[in-house]
């Protein structure tokens, strides 16, 4: 099948990497990552447009569209050290929630084993089961972890008489058994829901929660130090999921259910990007961005920042365990770099 392309608006690649087709390996043989578009909204609950998100999430910057970030922060370009693709959209019909997931879950095991680390744009958060479903299909149910970033738990049975929605997909991947319940975290849940029934059942499960006055009360990376711990126990690859409602509305109003209260940007570019270097991060999906509720494309800038720093993360990851070196996040921007100022006298 000829490449499918953006669902929505027009044709772009992320940032300008390089086209592939995930129904055709030879055409991503060498790729490190592949960026995948998942443009449903059928799952949602409330406010819908998350079937946008893929393409403003692609073209939000403004910078070149040109294939190359070179991070400040880590001296890596995320984009060239390693070989990134984007193999388009998968075709999701948002009127058919089964057909859709199981789609996605056949694309992103197809790239997941094919050596490649999926990458999926949402899309609501539905597609989180699909995503991390397929990679355990190939890496082995219950041996891979989730860090989840989210305001709301996702851990609901039956809404509105389906048992797909993005109010539920966590539940489906436990349920499934292609997640351990025990090996599940989450990070950042505020507000008035689940009710008490769910939140009983993600006890029994085994489920770490830190909802957002517990992670003021202990600081956010002590909360991070201690889920790494448990993310890494007994499971060869970690999935990371980030729902941008995950921050304050203030920080990224352009999604479907916002809960005031949340982390700031920084804070979630921070814990990604040290999420991705410090822990073997095997899939990743950032969801939940809904443009026509965005002012000034705010949550979608955050969003490809979201990207960005989940890849410089593992690149610099990979140069280091490479060299034998560790990061130091303290170093000043130009201490590696030569002076070139004239000496004193001259």
């Amino acid at each position: 099948m000829a490449r499918y392309g953006t669902q929505f608006g027009p044709d772009l690649t992320f940032l300008g990497v390089e086209r592939c087709d995930w129904q055709d390996p030879s055409t991503y043989a060498d790729a490190d990552v592949v960026i995948l578009g998942a443009p449903f909204d059928g799952g949602t609950s409330h406010r819908p447009g998350t079937r946008f998100g893929p393409q403003f999430i692609r073209q939000s910057c403004y910078l070149p569209q040109d294939g190359s970030r070179p991070s400040l922060a880590m001296r890596v370009d995320g984009l060239r050290d390693l070989k990134v693709y984007d193999a388009g959209d998968v075709e999701m019909y948002s009127g058919d929630a089964e057909r859709s997931v199981r789609d996605l879950q056949h694309a992103v095991h197809t790239v997941t084993s094919n050596g490649a680390i999926p990458l999926t744009l949402g899309g609501d958060h539905t597609i989180a089961w699909p995503d991390a479903a397929g990679v355990a299909q190939h890496l082995g149910q219950g041996r891979v972890s989730m860090i989840h970033f989210d305001a709301h738990a996702d851990t609901g049975n039956i809404t509105f008489g389906s048992l797909i929605g993005h109010g539920q997909p966590m539940r489906r991947l436990i349920e499934s058994g292609a997640l351990r319940g025990d090996r599940f975290l989450q990070i950042g849940l505020r507000g008035y829901w689940p009710e008490p029934d769910t939140l009983n059942w993600m006890a029994e499960q085994g489920m770490r929660s830190y909802e957002m006055s517990e992670i003021v009360a202990r600081g956010l990376e002590e909360c991070l130090t201690e889920a790494f711990a448990i993310a890494t126990d007994e499971c060869d690859g970690v999935f990371l999921s980030v729902d941008i409602d995950v921050c304050d509305p203030g920080h990224a109003p352009g999604t479907g259910t916002p809960e005031p209260g949340g982390l700031t940007a920084r804070q979630l570019l921070d814990s990604v990007r040290r999420i991705a270097y410090e822990l073997p991060v095997v899939g990743a999906d950032v969801v939940e961005v809904s443009p026509p509720y965005d002012q000034a494309d705010i949550t979608s800038f955050l969003a490809n920042r979201v990207v960005l720093e989940t890849l410089t993360g593992i690149a610099r990851r990979r140069r280091d365990l490479a060299d034998g070196t560790r990061w130091d996040p303290r170093l000043p921007l130009l201490a590696d770099r030569p002076d070139h100022r004239p000496a004193s006298g001259d």
